[in-house]
């Protein structure tokens, strides 16, 4: 399916051109590398298992869905209760996030061509902490958080409230997650969805729905 554009109007007397399709971006281990699986065990001294094994079951998701604040998380956050130093552990996924390979220039060339793009992402707070180091609302605004929505994927009404938020049809936005669960719950409800592997798959496959993603720098070797 070809982009287009409709117009849109919240007054009367407004009507702007609205580009389609417009992008929803999963964004760990999507658009950015996530620690938790590498870093976050070495920080506390322990396997991947491990760390599983002795974290609590439901704090992380209840800080992500911001039912729970990083004090609760911490106090929570290991199921015997131990301390740890949070913000030794904030400094630590701090360090670790970067943009996935290849990431950052298909959002170049996504932004370049005028896609309206938005995060739909499980993640507490502290996707402050990502924006603090990538900048990533140059490309995306951070409009569908968990932490702000109050619920995760792949919940189907999440999906539902980013439709009625964003005022489109379903068919009119692609949804792109690393999770393939994410991603069928997506397609359930009506939403093209890609299941995200490497960035150049991706941009093949944004290419074969009918999305430009070429970069100025292309069109200019094209003449």
């Amino acid at each position: 399916m070809a982009s287009n554009t409709i117009k849109i109007s919240h007054h009367p007397t407004a009507a702007v051109e609205r580009k389609l399709p417009i992008l929803l971006f999963d964004i760990m281990d999507t658009i950015v590398r996530d620690p938790f699986y590498q870093d976050i065990p070495a920080f506390f001294g322990m396997s991947f298992e491990e760390l599983i094994e002795c974290k609590h079951p439901t704090a992380w998701m209840e800080f992500e869905k911001g039912i729970i604040d990083e004090m609760e998380l911490a106090r929570k956050f290991f199921k015997d209760g131990r301390h740890f130093d949070l913000e030794g552990l904030k400094t630590c996924m701090r360090s670790g996030y970067s943009f996935v390979e290849g990431i950052k220039q298909l959002l170049v060339a996504l932004k370049q061509n005028n896609y309206e793009m938005h995060a739909f992402t499980n993640y507490p707070i502290w996707y402050q902490l990502i924006e603090d180091k990538l900048t990533l609302s140059k490309y995306l605004s951070w409009t569908f958080c968990s932490c702000t929505a109050g619920k995760r994927k792949p919940d189907p009404e999440f999906y539902r409230e980013v439709l009625r938020h964003l005022q489109v049809n379903a068919p009119n936005c692609i949804f792109i997650d690393d999770r393939l669960k994410n991603v069928e719950t997506a397609i359930e409800v009506g939403i093209r969805g890609v299941h995200f592997k490497n960035a150049n798959s991706l941009r093949q496959e944004l290419s074969l729905m009918g999305i430009d993603v070429s970069t100025v720098e292309d069109q200019s070797k094209a003449l």
